[in-house]
């Protein structure tokens, strides 16, 4: 029944919304490419900036490995404010 009123009637109707139709789905397919690189892009600059993360984290952390407090006559202060200063180690000094 439905094939019959199509091919009597809305010819040129049908043919129009065949064409908006067409449309719509290049349209759709476009915008979904675009996301795709978008979304790709994101990903690959959450990459670059993880490693690069862990690599500053293993250079810290080999650092504070490799690092030594001097014992060699060193006297260590603490800013308290101000003018103010704290200085440790003068009894170890003699």
């Amino acid at each position: 029944m439905v094939k019959e009123f199509a091919a009597r009637h809305g010819s040129a109707l049908r043919s129009l919304a065949v064409l908006v139709g067409v449309l719509a789905t290049g349209a759709a397919v476009l915008v979904g490419a675009v996301l795709a690189v978008v979304f790709a892009a994101t990903v690959a600059v959450i990459a670059v900036m993880t490693s690069a993360l862990l690599g500053f984290a293993g250079l810290a952390l080999r650092a504070r490995r490799t690092a030594r407090t001097r014992v060699d006559g060193v006297i260590e202060a603490r800013h308290l404010g101000g003018h103010h200063w704290v200085a440790y180690g003068w009894s170890e000094r003699g």
